[in-house]
């Protein structure tokens, strides 16, 4: 019988897979956040993370595999650390570091890593293996301990004059604020209230100072989801953004809120105290109900029309008389190619309009990937002749998806990649397996994109200045491809840097849903 040791397992038939089982449920029982990445592939993706490493970084399972270790410092690159590890993973040696990092939502976290290759039996290193610590409570103690060090007895009534010129300042920056601010005590009885809260409700201050927030109005404000946010999210998940509230008040009508919670920890006067920000926004959301409206009728009526002028189009082009003059042809060529392309333009306010509704429907079934891609990028390469697409990698995989509908992420991309290198030159489309996704990625080298570009290029219909002068477009195809990928469970990111290109990459489940 075939026998290896590893480590101090002994691995012997069929308990190989017992010991794999318990070595996965002994790394996802960690408290340590685990990553492992792949050496063998470009850029080092991850390709295993224990629960423990999700918790920290704020991120799911689905939205780590396939990226580089380097996406948690987001746009805080210039770190020492940084070259430390490259360096370790340079020379194939393990390394500690203590290294800022992000979560999704954007707070920032001190992470102690320690990572270290792994070799296979030839002794090549195949992976590198990264334990992770949150120690941000340890550095904001240090930090506090040095500052401490500083501060002097004298300051002190210098600090007591400022913090009253704060609370002034504080107050008239409250009053003013276009959204409603309660300051609540720890039983919710209502401390503060700003004038705009006031206006927004039609309520007085005297009937709402010292009152409890749910009796305020003849009870108006026992709201149900209120009542939720206050006493079950907000002690555990301190603080709570943009929580949603509808709510059919008997004297002003039904209003839909947004509604952000803070709980004051700080010891003193003020703790336990709860900042209740309330922004009404119901005209708001009507008005975007009403553009998605107009959006989805004026495009269906627009289809109409233009569908009989292509039919017409097409007769009038296999209807050519033989002795037609070249002023004549190069017209009808120009008209038809701008009928295609206002075509397109519908097909995509469209879909937009049935993701904004909820109503894009998805057709899976199995399909050869490798075969897509290669299909898509032959027809891709057929249509232009200043860019050369090179394909590589394979993933030998059989993918449950919207077949048409990751065609047009990845043709969305590859005109994007043709069309923002004016001056020509490689388009590098590469695909691999990590975990159980396929990773898909397609690099540029033409303008690329500054930080906060990158940031927003998902959104529907932003487009940066630059761009917006120098080439035609709404804005909408990356947002589609978005929310295409998102429906198949996987993500879309992207990576770049003005003038030197961008490479958008996305990840597809193998089976269609996200593996729980």
């Amino acid at each position: 019988m075939h026998e290896f040791k590893k480590g101090r397992f002994n691995l012997s038939g069929d308990s190989v897979k017992d010991n794999f089982d318990l070595l996965t449920q002994a790394l996802d029982s960690s408290i340590s956040g685990i990553i492992i990445t792949d050496n063998n592939q470009r850029d080092n993706p991850i390709v295993y993370c224990n629960n423990a490493f999700e918790l920290i970084s704020g991120y799911r399972r689905n939205e780590i595999i396939g990226h580089n270790c380097r996406f948690l410092q987001a746009d805080d690159r210039d770190q020492p650390a940084r070259a430390i590890l490259a360096e370790s993973i340079s020379k194939g040696v393990e390394c500690k570091v203590e290294i800022r990092n992000y979560r999704k939502n954007g707070d920032l976290f001190w992470n102690e890593l320690f990572m270290a290759p792994v070799r296979d039996e030839k002794g090549a290193i195949s992976h590198f293996i990264g334990v992770q610590n949150d120690v941000t409570e340890r550095k904001k103690t240090e930090h506090d301990l040095r500052q401490q060090k500083l501060l002097m007895e004298q300051k002190i009534v210098e600090r007591t004059s400022a913090l009253k010129e704060s609370e002034a300042f504080l107050t008239s920056i409250i009053e003013t604020m276009r959204e409603g601010l309660l300051v609540l005590d720890p039983n919710f009885v209502v401390l503060s209230a700003n004038y705009h809260f006031l206006r927004t409700f039609k309520v007085n201050l005297e009937d709402t100072l010292g009152k409890n927030l749910y009796a305020l109005g003849n009870n108006q404000w026992d709201i149900p989801q209120l009542k939720e946010l206050l006493v079950k999210i907000l002690p555990t998940n301190n603080p709570v953004v943009d929580f949603e509230v509808e709510h059919d008040f008997p004297h002003i009508g039904k209003k839909l809120m947004l509604l952000n919670a803070y709980r004051v920890e700080l010891e003193g006067q003020f703790k336990d105290q709860i900042l209740l920000a309330i922004e009404d926004i119901t005209e708001k959301r009507e008005i975007e109900r009403r553009k998605d409206d107009f959006l989805s009728i004026a495009s269906h009526e627009l289809k109409t029309p233009l569908t009989t002028i292509k039919g017409f189009m097409q007769v009038l082009e296999r209807s050519v008389p033989k002795d037609a003059s070249e002023k004549f042809l190069s017209t009808l060529s120009k008209v038809s190619t701008n009928v295609d392309r206002l075509n397109n333009l519908i097909g995509e306010l469209l879909d937009v309009s049935k993701i904004q509704t909820g109503n894009i429907t998805l057709h899976k079934s199995n399909f050869d990937f490798d075969k897509m891609v290669m299909d898509a990028v032959d027809a891709m390469q057929s249509s232009t002749n200043t860019h050369k697409i090179i394909v590589q990698g394979k993933t030998n995989a059989v993918v449950e998806a919207d077949e048409s509908h990751i065609i047009q992420v990845l043709n969305n991309l590859l005109s994007n990649a043709v069309k923002y290198a004016p001056d020509g030159g490689n388009i590098l489309v590469e695909i691999n397996n990590v975990s159980e996704y396929v990773k898909l990625s397609v690099k540029d080298d033409g303008l690329g994109m500054n930080a906060e570009d990158a940031k927003r290029v998902f959104e529907r219909f932003y487009r940066s200045s630059e761009i917006q002068k120098h080439f035609p477009g709404m804005g909408i195809g990356l947002y589609i491809c978005d929310q295409i990928i998102k429906n198949h469970k996987g993500t879309l990111w992207v990576e770049s840097e003005k003038g030197k290109g961008s490479t958008f990459s996305f990840t597809l489940p193998k089976g269609g849903s996200e593996d729980e």
